[in-house]
Formats: structure tokens, sequence, C-alpha cells
């Protein structure tokens, strides 16, 4: 909401050294988020004046350009005749006219200078200014002709045309409807400076009335409906400057002068305003529902297909308007409209908020609507809207009006008068909380230690008592208040997975992994894409309700997708090597869709209605996901640098185990995409569970996410990993002893993983084997066809004392038979 300083003046008796930075002051810390306070005018500079025209001459010329050679009276000017000579191209002005003149030495919007300067063979002294040229608007068609009277040449334009304003842009809130408006602001502007307040809505609706336009209700969402009839307007008036201004500045076109009016009101009580032309009703008004089939065409020319939901302002013909959101083409205010009926209605909220999503048409009245409308100041605004058409348009007010339904009423809430004291934590004595209340407009029944308040018409946001002791901290000033930050218990701090979630990724970071964060929706074009196949579990989908953008309208299933999005957004810029990582939820949805409990907000659920929503939820397993690209190791002067591959991959998830204590094995797989069959590996937990994958991705995938060739990928369950990480107490201590150091090459099949052949050696060494790696695979002359060698290394070590070359070969020769057992390994002597 857009408010000009001056308008809030009107009804806010604010200090006259106040400025517009002081009052946002003091509005922010009343609560309300002023986003910038705009010096309208400001840029404009020098001397601008009043002026008349003379006479002038038309020239045309080679070019074919008609230009108007004018002689302007500018009054007296740096002591100089009155009279100056301006080249003018614009041909919408006679002689006699009060026109707008810049002279030199002035600087219009833009930083545009204004000079003595020569143009079509004359000098023109000065220039003659359009509504554009001066940031009062867009129309550009001709100069700005002024209809004011007693205007005197060489006057100060700036005051005439309301040149210069501060204006405060607020970004209201939901709960903050009533601030759509100048009444609302400048309600809050008076009791931020406790200053005087005259509220413009100053007249009761009054008891239901059917002598004017007849109107007939049919829905509840309606309960309150305001016609008048004003007749004999004249629409081929202008808008008075002043109205016209004021409408500009609160961030509106300027269309007419009934439209003006309408959107005036509007901005002035925050009541939406809708004008009929009379003449094109068709029997009397009926606010209902749609039926089925309906449509409407509203005033942006777009024709509706209509929901049974959404309602409607009818006549006999059909829909004429999308009630509380826009209104239609068939009974639009027109250059020929003579006679108006004015429309002033109440609308339920969530009606009207559903209406606007629905058709995805949000208006200035919808956005009123959906966060609350005073019902009270529906009257008193279309008897404003009345007023002011009969003033400027010369219309007349019928006497017979139409008041159908009535207000609703407002919820009683009752408190005790010590819990803003308890919910603030500072001292609100007894009258003070009594005052601030009903500072706001509330009317409160004092019972001693209890208080029984009714919010005002234009607060529909207060029904529990914790808004009210929001709103006795806010007029007291949370800035007031000391913050007192709770004691941590003793003993307490971090989880034993939150500690092993840390872990890991400052391991990762250290590594040289970069993390990111991206939004957690997905579409199942990026599963497509990833060629996942159409039984695979990550097809299990949630779909969001109301997504943000219906491009992702779904949870996702993994994090591939995001690091994909971030991966090709970097290497559109130029970062060409990347090393990305990323922990976060993925959502797996049930076979079947259970339906939640919904249990009342006043008590705590109980254990059954908790189940009951816990296993309705989808599961959300936490995952890490990583993606490599480019060079892991840059060029330089040593040589030539490391591409990031499916190695980096697979150490990326190695070391998220070795993070929180944990050796994961590992074994090729062939998995469907995105990775590529023969070239990822996957990971299994002590306990013989899978729990991710890492290696190459697919070519056809990286060709069809734009991604580069060989680029490699790691995502594996987190909750699992670390759910498998030993407890403090079981991870060894590291001992003071010496290592043994043995290796072993073994000759197996070519096709027995080395991996397989690790686990045996690792279940044959025993307790006092420390670590294991292969260290070289060897097939050629010295070994038989269809056999390969792995050659590993084994370290022991005991925790109590210095091992023998006996202990150490003794553990070996176990490591070698288990070995020969499990895979038919045979050592390799030579």
């Amino acid at each position: 909401m857009r408010a000009p300083l001056s308008w809030l003046r009107e009804y806010a008796a604010l200090p006259e050294d106040l400025d517009g930075r002081n009052l946002a002051e003091a509005l922010i810390r009343a609560g309300l988020e002023v986003e910038t306070v705009d010096q309208i005018g400001a840029e404009v500079s020098g001397p601008l004046v009043i002026a008349k025209v003379l006479a002038y001459e038309v020239e045309v010329h080679s070019n074919g350009k008609s230009i108007r050679w004018c002689q302007v009276d500018v009054g007296p000017h740096n002591d100089s005749s009155g009279s100056r000579s301006v080249v003018c191209g614009a041909h919408n002005f006679k002689v006699g006219d009060t026109v707008v003149v810049a002279l030199p030495g002035a600087v219009l919007p833009g930083r545009y200078p204004i000079s003595a300067r020569k143009t079509y063979g004359h000098i023109s002294d000065g220039m003659i200014c359009s509504a554009k040229e001066l940031g009062l608007g867009d129309d550009h068609t001709g100069i700005l002709v002024l209809d004011e009277l007693d205007l005197q040449p060489g006057s100060d334009a700036a005051p005439v045309l309301r040149l210069r304003e501060e204006v405060l842009d607020i970004a209201v809130t939901p709960d903050r409807g009533y601030c759509l408006s100048i009444r609302g602001i400048a309600r809050e502007s008076a009791q931020a400076l406790e200053a005087a307040f005259t509220d413009p809505v100053n007249r009761a609706v009054p008891v239901d009335s059917t002598d004017g336009y007849p109107v007939e209700l049919r829905s509840d969402a309606c309960p309150l409906f305001v016609a008048l009839t004003v007749t004999g307007i004249d629409p081929t008036r202008p808008s008075p400057r002043w109205l016209a201004r004021r409408v500009q500045l609160a961030g509106m076109r300027s269309i007419s002068l009934a439209v003006d009016i309408t959107n005036y009101v509007m901005l002035e009580t925050g009541q939406p305003i809708h004008a009929y032309d009379a003449d094109l009703f068709d029997g009397p008004i009926v606010v209902r529902k749609a039926a089925e089939g309906e449509k409407l065409t509203t005033l942006d020319d777009v024709v509706r297909p209509l929901h049974p939901d959404d309602l409607l302002i009818t006549d006999s013909s059909g829909p004429i308007g999308l009630a509380g959101v826009m209104g239609g083409a068939t009974t639009e205010l027109s250059a020929s409209t003579r006679n108006v009926v004015i429309e002033a209605a109440h609308f339920d909220a969530m009606t009207i908020a559903r209406t606007s999503r629905r058709h995805k048409l949000s208006s200035e009245a919808s956005r009123r609507f959906e966060r609350g409308v005073d019902p009270e100041a529906s009257y008193a605004a279309a008897q404003r809207v009345a007023d002011l058409l009969v003033q400027h348009a010369g219309g007349t007010l019928l006497a017979e009006e139409t008041v159908r339904g009535t207000v609703p009423g407002r919820p009683s809430t009752t408190i005790a008068d010590t819990l803003p004291s308890e919910i603030l934590g500072i001292d609100v004595d007894h009258s003070l909380v009594v005052r601030l209340v009903e500072a706001i407009g509330a009317t409160v029944s004092d019972s001693g230690d209890t208080l029984s308040i009714t919010p005002p018409s234009w607060r529909p946001d207060l029904r529990d008592p914790y808004d009210y002791v929001e709103e006795v901290g806010r007029l007291i000033g949370f800035e007031t208040i000391v913050p007192v930050v709770p004691a941590a218990p003793v003993g307490r701090g971090l989880t034993r997975s939150q500690r092993a979630r840390r872990a890991i990724n400052l391991a990762l970071a250290a590594r040289g992994f970069v993390e990111v964060l991206s939004f957690p929706f997905a579409s199942v074009a990026d599963l497509d894409a990833m060629g996942i196949p159409v039984d695979d579990r990550r097809r299990r989908v949630n779909k969001i309700v109301n997504p943000l953008s219906e491009a992702s309208p779904y949870l996702r299933t993994t994090l591939l997708p995001g690091l994909f999005a971030a991966a090709v957004r970097n290497l559109s810029r130029g970062n060409d090597d990347l090393a990305l990582f990323e922990a976060g939820s993925v959502f797996f949805a049930h076979d079947r869709l259970l339906a939640a409990p919904r249990p009342p907000v006043t008590q705590r659920p109980s254990e059954e209605e908790l189940v009951a929503i816990d296993r309705a939820l989808s599961r959300q397993p936490r995952h890490l996901g990583a993606l490599l690209t480019g060079r892991w190791q840059p060029d330089d002067w040593e040589g030539a640098g490391l591409a990031a591959g499916w190695q980096q991959a697979i150490a990326f998830v190695e070391a998220a185990g070795l993070a929180i204590g944990l050796q994961l094995e590992r074994r090729a797989a062939e998995y469907p995409p995105p990775w590529h069959p023969g070239r990822c590996a996957e990971f299994i937990l002590p306990s013989g569970e899978g729990i991710g994958y890492a290696g190459e991705l697919h070519p056809e995938v990286c060709a069809r996410l734009g991604l580069p060739a060989r680029t490699a990928a790691a995502e594996i369950d987190l909750d699992a990993l670390v759910s498998a990480a030993p407890a403090i107490g079981d991870i060894p201590m590291i001992s003071g002893f010496p290592v043994a150091k043995e290796d072993v090459a073994l000759i197996v099949d070519d096709d027995v993983p080395a991996v397989a052949v690790e686990r045996a050696l690792r279940a044959g060494a025993g307790p006092l084997l420390e670590s294991i790696w292969l260290f070289d695979i060897y097939t050629g002359p010295q070994v038989a066809e269809g056999k390969k060698s792995l050659a590993y290394a084994l370290r022991f070590r005991a925790p109590d004392r210095t091992l023998t070359d006996a202990d150490a070969a003794a553990a070996r020769d176990a490591a070698v038979a288990a070995a020969a057992e499990r895979v038919q390994a045979v050592q390799r002597t030579v």
C-alpha cells in the first residue's frame, strides 16, 4: 500500500515538522513493514512555472513534422519580460490556454536539463511540458493543459500540480488488511505518535432497506449489500487534478472520473467499490453461487468458465461480475454512461480468496477482501462515492437506497488481565492493558481480574487471547521489552544423529566439496531425464496441492535433480570445475493415500492421534548426494591436473562413512540410470544393507541434462548411514604400539569382485587387523588365463602390546585361509 503523507494528514493530526522517514520509523516500531519512503518529484528542480499561451504559428518542415512556434506569458523572470518564445510539437492547446513551462535551468525527471537551444530554425527558450515529462503519468499524447481558474503566469507550478510528495510504501501482512487503506494507516500513525484521529467512516449502516435498486442475496458468503443510485452524471468531465494525482501516487492509473472516484474511496476507506451502468442492467441484482457451465467475460476481456463455488453478481441476463474480484464487461462504465448504481458489499474472505486463486486473477478488490474488510465501512464508502459523483460529475443522488443484510457479529474474547504480563515478561498493570486494548478500537468490559473484549469491526484477525497480548506488546513497543535468553538445561546438547551429520558435513567440506541447498520440489520431467523406470520407487511421488510452480508440482524422491540444476546453472556461468553436495530430505509416497486426523488447536493431540498423523505421513529419509564434473585438481606448473570422476564420487561416500567411524564395503553394481552400468558401485553397511550408489552418469543422461560427458554423482541414505555408525564407546582407541605390516597377493577368478576378497580377508584376520586396502591388480604371463592377481596391504596392531613376527604371520595366514575357503583364492608366490 502506497500512502501519500499529505493524504494521511487529513485524518491524523501529525506534527507539521514530521517528515516521511520519521513517520516510517514510528510505524515500523508499531509493527508495520515500511519498505521505502519515496520522495516523489524530488528530482525536478529549477524554474517550473505556470504560463499562458499568447499566440502561435504553425510551421510544417521538410521532414513532414508540424510544429508550433509559440509565444507564452511566463510572468516576470530574472528581470526579463514575461513573454518567451517556445517551440512545441503538440497540437492539443489553443491561444489563452494555461500550460506548464520549464524554463532554462530547470531539470525534469530522468535528469533532463532544460536550456535555450535552437530547434527547427528558432531559439526555444524553454519547454511546454506534458504530464509524462513531469512524471505525472504516462500521457504523452499532448501537453498538459490546466483548467484551474485564477492561475497567475510566473507562479510556481509544483504546488498546483502536487508535484512533490512523500509516499510511504508499506508491505501489508495478511493480518493487517485494514492497512490497505489511508484510513487504516492514518489510524496507526495517530496511535504511534499519540495524535488525534478523524475517522472518514462516519456513517453507521442503516437497517434493511429495499427502496433503491432491487437486490436479492442468495448466499451466506454475502451478508451485506449496499446499493445507491446516482443519475445524470456527465461522463465527459475530467477527474479533479488532486483526485487523479492521489490515485496515481497510491499506485493506480487514472482512467475516468467515475472509475477514479471508486478507486479513490477504496484507497481511502479500504472498502472496494464497484459502479455499474444502471441502464445496462436487466432486472434485479442477485448475489448467488455460480451454476454449472456458466461463463463470465470480465473487465479484462477474458471469458472465464465459472466454478460452482464462485460467488457472482448477476441479473436476469446471467453473471455480470465475479463478486469481490472483478466486474463484468456487460455493465461496464463507458463514455456514454449517465446513470450509475454503486455497489458496496461485504463478502466472505475465504470465498473471495479461493475464487481469486482459482481464476489466477488478483485485483485490488480481492487483495482487500481476502484479508478482511470492515463491514461497517460499506455504507459510508458508498455515500462518499455518491457525494463525489454529485460534486464533480454533476449527478443527482436518489433518496431511495438499498441495504440488504446486516453487519456480521464479532466474537468476544475473555482474557485474564495478567496474561500480557505473563507472556511479555514485563509488568503491564490492569489500567494500561485496558487503555491499550481500547486504543486499537476494541470494546472492553472490565470485570476486575478478567476482561471481555470485542474487537473493532476492521480487525477480524483478533480472535484469540494472545492476539490481544500481541497488540499490547506492539503498542508498548517490542523494542522496550528486554529479551531474556532461557538458560539451557544441564546435560543437553546435540543429539547423536546431529553430531554425526555435522561431522559428515565438515569432513566433506574439508575434502573440497561445496554444499548447496535446493528446493525440495521435482517434476516428472526430472525423473524422465534421469531415465528412472516406471516401477522404480523414486516414481512414488507426493503431489503438492498448491505448488509454488506448476512446473515442479511434486516433492522430490532423489537429491540428484537439484544437484543437476545447480551444476547446469554454474556451467552456464563459466564455473566448469564443480564438486557439489547436498544433504536433505526426500519424500516417498505411500502405495495408498492415508487420511490424517485433524485435532483441534485448543488442546494437545492424543497419543492415538499422533500415531495416526505419523502413519499418514510419507516416508521422509535424509539423503546425501554429490555431483562432480570438470577438474578435481587444476593444471599447474608441475603438469596436468586430475579430472573429477567416479573415483572421487566413491571417495565421497567413503569419506562420509569414515567421518563417523564407519568403513563401508562396496561392490560393482549393474544399476539402471542415471548411473552408467558397470561404472558405478553400490555401498553396503556391515549389516549387509545397501544404502546407495556412486559412479559415472550414463552418457544419455548427461546429454539430456546438458552436463559434460563422464560427470559423476553419488547418492546414499544418510539416515541409514548415521544409524549404523558405532557409538562413541564402540570406536576403537588409537594404540600407542607399533604397527605390523604384511602384504599378500592372491590369485582368483576374473569374475570374483575385489570387495568379496577383501571381506574374506577381514573375516579371517581377526581383531588385530587395523586396516586393509587393495594396492595392485595384475593380469599377465605369470597368471593363468581367466585369473587375476589382487595384492592387499594388511596392517596389524594390538592395543596392549607390540606384535611379534609370529603374531603378524599367524593373523596373515588366517586371513589367507579364509580367502581360500570363501573365494577359492590361492596365494601367489612369484
